[in-house]
């Protein structure tokens, strides 16, 4: 392709490679919208010092489901995405291209308003316990570990 600075002649070839697309169903009515339209854009990023104006992001999305009901259950929460449950939304948020942050400001959600399904939170945390994490170790258990026994070992003494 050569380096055209002539925004007639760029629209043109856009519109050129526009209609040679096989999946372009166009009539003829048609053309000369979209080669205006592809002129004025083109004229736009072309001309120098002329700042492009920025889309506001007024997109409303709508909630699949209210926010009362995504916290219904407490084996999962239901995204307002797609209005599937997860017990927990971070990889979902994430696939969608979204933090929780995002997420929450999206649908006007307090800043509190969970990521993980309150049982499935429980059951993290009596496993965490369970192997003995967040707990400060001993003297007993630090000198048993140094000599190489486990912490069990120690224990059945």
């Amino acid at each position: 392709m050569t380096d055209q600075s002539n925004p007639i002649d760029l629209a043109t070839e856009l519109t050129i490679a526009w209609l040679g697309n096989p999946h372009t169903r166009a009539s003829a009515e048609e053309v000369l919208p979209f080669l205006q339209a592809m002129h004025d854009a083109v004229a736009k990023l072309t001309t120098p010092g002329t700042p492009v104006p920025e889309q506001p992001a007024t997109t409303k999305f709508k909630p699949a489901v209210t926010a009362r009901k995504s916290l219904a259950s407490p084996e999962h929460i239901i995204s307002m995405i797609d209005g599937k449950p997860y017990r927990t939304l971070r990889r979902h948020l994430a696939s969608n291209g979204l933090t929780p942050e995002d997420y929450r400001q999206r649908y006007g959600l307090r800043a509190d308003y969970p990521m993980v399904a309150p049982a499935y939170s429980e059951s993290r945390s009596a496993l965490a316990k369970t192997i003995g994490l967040g707990r400060k170790r001993t003297a007993d258990t630090f000198t048993a570990n140094e000599n190489g026994n486990s912490e069990a070992a120690a224990d059945a003494e």
